[in-house]
């Protein structure tokens, strides 16, 4: 195979241009994202990493995440690299969750080489009362298109497929409604965000996946709508058209519900 080209005249040649490469890719997803690539742009976005900020609000779905998850992903920055430049710009107390953070990528890159290809697999039973076998295989459509009438699941799915990104809340959560609301294997969820995201590998992605299902954890995760309201500061409610979520209540009520 010939050497692909290397110099672009803009930005739209680029995309041009691998978009004419590498047509499979684009009939599953020809969004492009505002993301930028490079050392240069992953050095801006280092720079601007600011770690207290990243503490206080990481959790909230307006918070200062940093936007390094592209760039650790695809090699253009390393784990000790970011590490080395925060503790030398701000010390080890500011720097502590982000750190801590950092120190999970790495934990999940070296599970998937210590399991490879077995990172597909659950690692154990799901502990939700429910085999793997009532599970279903494929995603719903309404999900993947953002048709599902749920304010949050369908604003989700839809900035998923537009940007390559999501922010840490809302991929647990929609994995979340995907695989203990709408009862599909974590696996055909999995496959669908590594479609689509930039910073998407196998190791990180599949491994959450299975902790939110409960197959690399000890229970299932669950959320409810008060939560999710106050980490969108109300942008979101769970609501359905008709008012209705299946989100309310508390977290053991729900899970009441969902399981035998």
């Amino acid at each position: 195979m010939p050497d692909l080209r290397r110099d672009f005249d803009s930005r739209d040649d680029l995309i041009a241009y691998c978009t004419e490469q590498f047509p499979e890719s684009a009939d599953v997803d020809d969004h492009v994202s505002d993301t930028l690539g490079g050392r240069h742009e992953a050095e801006a976005v280092l720079a601007d990493v600011e770690p207290r900020a990243y503490a206080k609000t990481r959790n909230m779905l307006n918070g200062a995440v940093t936007g390094l998850s592209p760039y650790l992903h695809h090699g253009v920055l390393s784990l000790a690299e970011v590490r080395d430049d925060l503790l030398q710009r701000f010390g080890p107390q500011p720097c502590s969750k982000l750190i801590n953070e950092l120190a999970w990528r790495d934990y999940f890159r070296q599970a998937m080489a210590e399991i490879g290809e077995d990172v597909w697999q659950d690692r154990e039973e799901y502990k939700t009362g429910w085999a793997a076998a009532d599970y279903a295989d494929e995603l719903p459509p309404d999900i993947e298109q953002g048709e599902t009438g749920i304010d949050f699941i369908d604003a989700m799915a839809r900035e998923l497929v537009e940007t390559g990104y999501l922010h840490n809340q809302g991929r647990m959560k929609l994995a979340s409604y995907l695989v203990h609301w709408r009862k599909v294997r974590w696996q055909a969820g999995a496959e669908w965000f590594l479609s689509h995201l930039l910073d998407g590998d196998a190791a990180s992605n599949n491994l959450s996946w299975q902790w939110v299902a409960s197959t690399f954890s000890h229970k299932p995760y669950l959320w409810n709508q008060g939560g999710l309201v106050f980490i969108s500061d109300g942008r979101f409610t769970g609501n359905a058209h008709d008012g209705s979520s299946p989100f309310t209540g508390e977290v053991p009520e729900i899970a009441e519900r969902l399981y035998p």
